[in-house]
């Protein structure tokens, strides 16, 4: 499976997510909209911190690029607070969560499909803001994401990113479920590598998409090798009431805010 069948997978998978109501794939409501419009919000990067208000940079009229972001819940949010917001994602039925709510509340925004490691469809020096939330994932080489946030930005631009810490994914998956934390798998981590057939067919049927984990050195240190500048950092893990063995002992997502000089 070379990455363009990876695409076409995940594409499938979270278009099933979204008829199977996925957490991450349910609009927002109008009072949160409304708030919005009053300067009254709060986004995720990651599963339950919100970013930090002073990330954020002016919103008023900033071109702003959420990538791999659609579902109806932060670009609508940021378009309600100002923004001059592109949604883009892999995602059909995903971006038509966004348009649902912008018809509903009347918000202008752009909805773009595509893969989140080629963004050729915009010029250089597109975008002030680019909101970035943990989606990485499910794809093979993030390399090129980095590089294209970087092209897209104009100069004194802000990325906000959100990913998932590696560390996720070197235990035994089933066994994690029932709370056994046994080491299995090495970094970085591909579920075409690690996974073996009868399992990846499960995930086929069942609408999951094919995830790979990432080395922090590709995670931070490709924004930095892309020529961004780190300004924040912060980590989360997802809710107490969430069966996550993991969550019990560290947080195990990751939050970073970058500028382009």
């Amino acid at each position: 499976m070379d990455e363009s069948d990876v695409r076409e997978f995940n594409r499938d998978a979270w278009d099933k997510q979204v008829e199977q109501n996925n957490r991450w794939t349910k609009p927002v409501d109008q009072e949160t909209i409304q708030r919005a419009k009053s300067g009254d919000f709060s986004i995720v990067l990651t599963p339950t911190k919100p970013v930090p208000s002073d990330w954020f940079p002016p919103l008023e009229a900033a071109e702003t690029l959420c990538l791999a972001s659609a579902g109806g819940q932060q670009a609508p949010v940021l378009a309600a607070a100002g923004a001059k917001v592109t949604v883009f994602d892999n995602s059909p039925k995903q971006l038509k969560q966004d348009r649902f709510v912008a018809e509903r509340d009347g918000l202008k925004m752009n909805f773009v499909e595509g893969d989140m490691a080629d963004l050729s469809t915009f010029p250089d020096d597109t975008f002030n803001f680019v909101f970035h939330p943990c989606s990485n994932v499910f794809v093979p080489n993030i390399l090129p994401v980095w590089r294209e946030c970087y092209r897209v930005l104009r100069s004194g631009g802000t990325l906000l990113a959100g990913f998932t810490n590696p560390l996720r994914y070197i235990f035994d998956d089933e066994r994690k479920e029932n709370g056994n934390l046994d080491v299995r798998y090495s970094l970085p981590y591909s579920d075409l590598e690690h996974l073996d057939q009868s399992h990846i067919q499960r995930s086929i049927q069942d609408g999951f998409a094919l995830e790979f984990g990432h080395t922090l050195e590709d995670q931070i240190g490709g924004q930095l090798k892309a020529g961004f500048l780190l300004s924040g950092f912060y980590e989360d893990r997802y809710a107490s009431d969430t069966k996550d063995p993991l969550s019990n002992f560290l947080d195990t997502f990751i939050a970073t805010r970058a500028i382009k000089p």
